[in-house]
């Protein structure tokens, strides 16, 4: 996970795209890879690796904000 430094920037972390993902979740649930590509689209870091979108994954499902249903991703209210 990419956290914000004095060399790396709160918009070039991981944590800056928390929103992102939770908001393609806003509406309905998705599998993990069409999330991963509507994340992809939707940030301006168009080089995300997949294991850093995990790594935002796992952050936010311990944060108590995603749970994985079945093979879809579901956002907590």
């Amino acid at each position: 996970m990419i956290l914000p430094s004095k060399f790396v920037t709160y918009k070039e972390s991981s944590i800056s795209k928390f929103p992102i993902v939770l908001s393609r979740l806003a509406k309905c649930d998705l599998p993990v890879m069409t999330l991963y590509e509507g994340v992809k689209t939707d940030s301006k870091d168009k080089k995300m690796s997949i294991r850093e979108f995990l790594d935002i994954l796992d952050c936010l499902y311990l944060l108590g904000k995603i749970e994985l249903v079945g093979e879809d991703v579901h956002r907590v209210s």
